[in-house]
């Protein structure tokens, strides 16, 4: 099965999916080089039982914007419009490429908290990410799907 069916099947799943699962499936794909992640990105969440899945949902995260390097929006909310508006409430963020897990990768790190998140490419146009906070007592495991027409 390719990381495309898999993935389809990963966001299917009713109910929590288990970490381990997860990881498995992570550790198979390959490694995000930055400028692919240039551009809006829509998000979703992988379910595990994580509490920043609910911390999420009350921001109405809907994504991810990468202007460049130094210029990140690590949390795009839908406002009350439905409009994609940037949520201030964690900062901005950068782009730097991290080993994680074993392999260099493109890893959004937060300016003012101990937050990274580490993408693998599930295709083209759709990224694996995990939120690997200091403190936490395990990984938030989410997906990035570009946003058509949105700059590269």
């Amino acid at each position: 099965m390719d990381a495309t069916q898999r993935f389809a099947e990963l966001r299917a799943h009713d109910g929590p999916i288990a970490v381990a699962a997860l990881f498995d499936f992570f550790d198979r794909l390959d490694a995000v080089d930055v400028p692919s992640l240039l551009g809006d990105w829509c998000g979703g969440l992988l379910p595990t039982g994580h509490p920043g899945e609910g911390q999420l949902d009350k921001l109405r995260w809907d994504g991810k914007r990468f202007r460049g390097d130094n210029d990140v929006d690590p949390i795009i909310s839908r406002g009350a419009d439905g409009e994609r508006v940037v949520n201030p409430i964690l900062g901005a963020a950068s782009l730097r490429v991290v080993y994680y897990r074993g392999v260099a990768t493109a890893t959004m790190v937060y300016d003012n908290h101990p937050i990274f998140d580490h993408f693998r490419r599930v295709d083209d146009d759709t990224v694996l990410g995990v939120m690997d906070r200091k403190g936490d007592k395990g990984p938030l495991f989410f997906f990035l799907e570009r946003i058509a027409d949105a700059a590269r």
